[in-house]
Parts: C-alpha cells; sequence; structure tokens
C-alpha cells in the first residue's frame, strides 16, 4: 500500500527537523556539510516549482477567462472572488488586532530597544515610505510583460493573463478555436509536470526545513515568546474557526475537516516553502483532483489568491507593527490603529508570494505611524518560522475561497471523497 503523499511529506518534516538539529551548520560527512546537502535538495525543489509558476500562472487565467466567458458570468465570478478576499483578510486583521491588544506582548517596563544595523533589513526597508502602497497599483500595469516575468512580478502577470484572457473570448471561428486549444494544451502540461513535481515533495521539503532548523536552532525565541505566542494564536484561530465556519455557512460543507486532509499536500508544503506563489502548483493539483472545484474555478481564483490574498500576511504585518509600537511606549489611538489596519490590509495584497517579503509591508505601516522602519529587524528571530506559518494559512484560504466560489456557482460533487 502507498503511502498518501501527505503522509510522505510530515515524516519528511519531522526527520528534517531531527537531522537539522543535530548536524547544525558544522556538521559534516565525509568533509561534506550537511547543511550544504540539505541546502542543495531544497535548492533544486523551490527551483522546480519556480520553474512552472509563471506559464502556469498565464496558462490558468487565460484559460480560466476563457472557460468562463464562453459559460457567462465573468463578472459575477470576479465580484464574488474579490469580495471573499477583502472580507477574509479584514476578518484576519481583525483577529490579529484584537489579540495584541488583549495579550500586548510588547508591553514592557524596559527600555525602548536598541535598533542595531542589519543589512538584510536595511536593503529591505530603504526608502520606503506610506506613499509605496501606490506601487501596488502600479505594479498591475507593466511597461514589459516578459520583463514582469523574469522579475516574478505576479501582479503585472495576472492584470495581463486576465486582459488577454477576456480579449480572447471576442475571437470567432478558427482563430478562438486555435487560441483556446492551444492555452488549455498550455495548461495541463504545466499540471503534468506539476504531478512530477509533487512526487519529489518529501524530498524538497526535508533539504527546506532541515537547512532551516540547521541554521536557527530552536532555542531561538527568547524574549520574542510573547509576540510569537500571539500571532501563532491568531493564526491558529483564523485557520481552525473562522475557515471552518465559512466553509460550512457559505460553502455548504458539512465536514470542513474534509478539505484539511484534501489540502494536505499544500499545506505541508506551503509551510515548508515560504512561498505562496511556489506553492501554487500544488495548491492547484489539490483543490482540483482532491478537493473537487472544477478547472473553471480553480483556474481563475487560486492564481489571483495567490498573489492578492494574504490573510496571514495580513493578520502579521497589523500585529508585528502593534508590538513594535509597544516596544517603543507609544500609546496608539482608534485612529491610529485604525491606519494600521487599512494599510495592512492594502499592502498585503501586493506583497510578493515569497519568503520574508512582508518586511517591506511592516516597515510602511511603521513609517506610516512614525516608528522606524529599522526595527523589524527585532523581528528577524521570529520571522522565519511565522513566515512559514502564515503562507500556511495564506494558501488554506485561497482554497477555501475556491470551495466557497464554486459551491455558490452551483457545482456538485465538491469534498464527498472520504479517502485522500
Amino acid at each position: 500500500m502507498k503511502l498518501a503523499l501527505h503522509w510522505q511529506i510530515l515524516i519528511a518534516l519531522v526527520l528534517a527537523a531531527a537531522m537539522g538539529a543535530y548536524s547544525g551548520t558544522e556538521g559534516t560527512i565525509m568533509g561534506i556539510h550537511w547543511l550544504a546537502i540539505y541546502t542543495f535538495i531544497g535548492t533544486l525543489f523551490l527551483n522546480a516549482l519556480k520553474m512552472i509558476v509563471v506559464p502556469l500562472v498565464v496558462s490558468a487565467i487565460i484559460t480560466g477567462i476563457a472557460n468562463v466567458g464562453s459559460q457567462g458570468g465573468f463578472g459575477r465570478l470576479g465580484m464574488k472572488t474579490l469580495g471573499y478576499y477583502v472580507a477574509t483578510s479584514f476578518i484576519a486583521i481583525m483577529i490579529g488586532l484584537v489579540l495584541v491588544n488583549v495579550i500586548q506582548p510588547g508591553v514592557t517596563n524596559n527600555p525602548p530597544p536598541v535598533i542595531e544595523a542589519n543589512e538584510q533589513v536595511s536593503l529591505a526597508v530603504e526608502g520606503k515610505s506610506a506613499g509605496d502602497v501606490v506601487d501596488v497599483f502600479l505594479r498591475m500595469i507593466p511597461t514589459n510583460i516578459v520583463d514582469a516575468a523574469a522579475e516574478g512580478q505576479m501582479l503585472g502577470l495576472i492584470f495581463f493573463s486576465l486582459l488577454f484572457g477576456f480579449f480572447m473570448t471576442k475571437l470567432k471561428g478558427d482563430i478562438a478555436t486555435t487560441m483556446n486549444n492551444f492555452w488549455q494544451g498550455v495548461f495541463d502540461v504545466m499540471m503534468l509536470m506539476t504531478d512530477l513535481i509533487m512526487k519529489f515533495a518529501p524530498l524538497g521539503v526535508f533539504g527546506l526545513v532541515a537547512a532551516s532548523v540547521a541554521k536557527t536552532g530552536f532555542d531561538q525565541f527568547g524574549n520574542l515568546a510573547l509576540f510569537f505566542f500571539t500571532v501563532v494564536a491568531a493564526l491558529a484561530i483564523h485557520l481552525l474557526v473562522v475557515m471552518p465556519i465559512i466553509l460550512r455557512v457559505f460553502g455548504g460543507v458539512k465536514n470542513p475537516w474534509l478539505h484539511y486532509q484534501a489540502m494536505a499536500p499544500a499545506l505541508l508544503t506551503a509551510f515548508s516553502t515560504s512561498s505562496s506563489s511556489s506553492t501554487l502548483p500544488i495548491t492547484m493539483n489539490s483543490v482540483e483532483h482532491r478537493a473537487g472545484v472544477s478547472n473553471r474555478v480553480t483556474s481563475f481564483v487560486l492564481p489571483l489568491g495567490a498573489t492578492v490574498n494574504m490573510d496571514g500576511t495580513a493578520l502579521y504585518e497589523c500585529v508585528a507593527a502593534i508590538f513594535i509600537a509597544q516596544l517603543f511606549g507609544m500609546q496608539l489611538d482608534f485612529a491610529t490603529q485604525l491606519l494600521i489596519v487599512i494599510v495592512a490590509l492594502t499592502t498585503s495584497i501586493g506583497v510578493a508570494g515569497i519568503p520574508s517579503a512582508s518586511l517591506v509591508a511592516i516597515s510602511i505601516i511603521l513609517v506610516a505611524v512614525g516608528l522606524p522602519a529599522e526595527a523589524i529587524g527585532l523581528l528577524l528571530v521570529v520571522d522565519r518560522l511565522l513566515d512559514m506559518m502564515r503562507t500556511a494559512v495564506n494558501i488554506f484560504s485561497d482554497s477555501v475561497g475556491a470551495v466557497v466560489i464554486a459551491k455558490t456557482e452551483g457545482e456538485k460533487d465538491i469534498l464527498v471523497s472520504k479517502e485522500f
């Protein structure tokens, strides 16, 4: 009997944690550092995922728009999708806002922390201000679509693909058939490539997690423990309470646990890669083939969600900004906290689906409320592990959106299997 993929990945996670802790950064085998081996395996897997993201996103959106256009209801589907994304991100932010105000992880009698120079932070926040929120909208229309694809500017790529797919529905006759067949063929090939890469997911996950544990260890959280607990608690409430309620109330799913089972490979991959974009191929595969959502909805909702629906990221940005304000003894009134909510919601839309991309967004929030952007350096100790967790929440919210929207579109046979 073949072991299910999500169990393979889970076993790889446990082995990776054990091996990473055992070897550390100095452990060797036959003169080769274990860390180099972990990094090599993890990088190969990430590169394979990144390799297929651009053609997968483009072909998925174009075929999705073409299918929606031929069956009608493009505007309706688009409004449902955007409405869901804004609503769930807002709910996530409010959960974080309430918990950080109740727990107050940054309130202390100690003097404000000394901000030490950090090269990673300096590069991330250099020249950033609240005005950079405008860049979110400017990136929607790239000057060069090939350049945008090469640099992984997903917002511009998605906007172009939406336009291309929409105007492709205006074609008639043989040209329309040829274009539809071409893009459907590209999409089918990309999904087959995804199936192949998924077979190596346990190995890739092992390399990524083992390298992370080897470099950071487990005893890194110290003075940030309460902040860490606050974020984890807020993410858990959103993932384990809010999402099942949405599935049951708005999606009519009687047993939300089935969706967790269906999405297990994508959740574990997202946790390991800390990248919504890199996990997208596996997310699409899980939603379509394991949850039973149609290609029409999957190919429209999920690529868009991987870029603009960042529930976990928005929640983290809000909690992190208020935590730092508490550390510096700043009393935030209702208007300032509302500003944080609005900026967190806006910047989460434009955050790249890559590890630690939210550092830039947090710096914009800090500047907006009058705190030094460099203060995000205080979060680096726990950022990686929290990044893994919030990415898993991001992609799960995307998948819940696909199920709910598919249900409202009248689709049947979703999440009916009890075996995955």
